[in-house]
């Protein structure tokens, strides 16, 4: 049962952890329906303005475990779906006077608007909703500061400007622009977006064994568990859970580093500047608002897909789960999985909601196990796949006079794409993250910030010093294509 306490994680988080214990049970059809009522017993409200409320909430919620879109009837498949009924009455005006207001003699804010919405009232200025265009120059001309924008906190985080709201002000996502990267989920202050799941999906595989279902574990996930939970550890909890065994992603990042250096060799002796291609939201950004730049984009597939094609490789019926902090991931597996990459693709949340309703610790298991380099781990940092495309350099023709623009965030790479797109980038190359500080702290983390850091550094501490290329050796019989077709 929820609580007047709960937050949006929690609430986000107890419906996953609800229907996967209902899968896992094979009781999901039956009792699904039934499901809000038990989560929000009533009589009196939680945190909304009734029970009915918070109930179709869960409803919404239920749908989108289940990987459907949020609305019943809706033929929206995008992974990002907005939860029409948690979507609440945020200030649909932008501008707004507040009590700041002087009604000084200058009245620079009206001066300042061409549209003639700015009106003189007994004690302040107003602004007409009808009339304003939200250019902002009120705000800007105003001496004290006394004009707020009160831009809705989703859409003043999305990079690609895809948020806009309909007839009714609830909010919608353009699918053509939307490249996934989770910014407004993490956003919202009501919880009103969130994204689509393949968990129940992946737990009825599981629970068939009809064919082996192998979890790829991305870079980000040491330290999500905590301090003391290894990739021993964790490889053991997910073989409880149900899967038949698990791959580091970073021995895929290892795979990207060595191909992406040859690539970046042969790009700069032809004078030819290349960005990265490990983040799906960077890649999605450039193809759908930069489409003139797609020769730039690397040719190498993603960790996620070398991963998975070396899993096929070595057990060619297997099924490939990723498992990491990203959700526009999901929306990579959706495009690559004929290309036989990925086939599925999960969040650390929704693993943990897994893991807690079979109640298992992964820190009661295991010993240390690593299969991808120091190098390869660190994918997962702003700045680590430029480092280990430069340790790849290092090892084979030891020349590293390159120079890599490194974009931190999504904002860094809409301005490195702009020069690249005037042919004004100093740089040879462009390593771009969508997520501030890299996939450690994407959407779908458990963990973010210094204790996600500290336990990470703790984890990384532990790795021995393999190269990248020594360690590849051991996997020189499996052969399968770095490169997208």
């Amino acid at each position: 049962m929820l609580r007047e306490s709960s937050n949006i994680g929690t609430i986000k988080h107890e419906v996953l952890y609800e229907v996967a214990k209902l899968v896992f049970q094979g009781e999901l059809e039956e009792k699904k329906e039934t499901l809000p009522l038990e989560m929000i017993p009533g009589p009196q409200a939680n945190f909304r303005c009734c029970i009915y409320k918070e109930r179709e909430i869960i409803r919404q919620r239920i749908r989108l475990a289940e990987g459907k879109a949020a609305s019943p009837g809706s033929e929206n498949k995008n992974i990002v779906q907005v939860i029409s009924s948690a979507c609440e009455g945020c200030p649909i005006t932008r501008f707004v006077v507040t009590d700041n207001c002087q009604k000084c003699m200058s009245k620079k804010c009206q001066a300042s608007c061409n549209f003639s919405a700015i009106s003189m009232l007994r004690d302040r200025a107003h602004i007409d909703p009808t009339l304003c265009k939200e250019c902002g120059k009120c705000s800007q001309a105003c001496p004290y500061n006394a004009i707020a924008d009160l831009m809705r906190p989703c859409k003043r985080s999305c990079p690609v400007d895809a948020i806009s709201m309909d007839e009714n002000n609830i909010v919608v996502i353009d699918e053509d622009k939307c490249i996934n990267c989770g910014s407004c989920i993490k956003d919202c202050p009501f919880g009103a977006i969130s994204d689509r799941s393949f968990m129940v999906d992946v737990i009825r595989l599981m629970e068939s064994r009809d064919i082996p279902v192998y979890a790829m574990l991305a870079p980000a996930w040491e330290g999500q568990f905590g301090g003391q939970v290894t990739v021993g550890s964790m490889t053991e909890a997910l073989k409880e859970l149900g899967f038949d065994g698990m791959y580091e992603v970073a021995l895929g990042a290892d795979f990207v580093a060595a191909s992406e250096a040859k690539e970046w060799s042969e790009a700069l002796e032809e004078g030819k500047k290349k960005t990265t291609s490990c983040c799906p939201a960077f890649v999605k950004m450039i193809r759908k608002h930069y489409p003139t730049l797609m020769d730039h984009i690397s040719t190498t597939i993603s960790p996620m897909a070398a991963t998975a094609k070396l899993i096929k490789a070595i057990h060619p019926e297997a099924v490939c789960v990723f498992i990491g902090p990203c959700i526009a991931k999901k929306e990579e597996v959706l495009d690559t999985i004929d290309l036989g990459g990925a086939d599925y693709a999960l969040t650390f949340d929704e693993l943990e909601s897994m893991m807690r309703a079979k109640e298992i610790e992964p820190k009661t298991f295991g010993e240390h196990l690593q299969q991808g380099s120091i190098y390869g781990k660190k994918f997962c940092i702003s700045g680590g796949v430029t480092a280990s495309v430069v340790q790849s350099l290092k090892e084979t023709t030891g020349d590293t006079n390159i120079s890599v623009r490194v974009c931190n965030g999504a904002l860094e790479c809409k301005k490195a794409l702009v020069l690249l797109k005037a042919g004004k980038l100093p740089e040879d190359f462009m390593e771009g993250m969508a997520c501030e500080g890299g996939c450690s702290n994407g959407p779908g983390s458990i963990l973010t910030g210094r204790v996600a850091n500290v336990n990470r550094e703790k984890l990384f501490a532990q790795a021995d010093n393999r190269e990248i290329h020594e360690n590849l050796k051991t996997y020189d019989q499996y052969e399968f294509s770095m490169h997208r077709k």
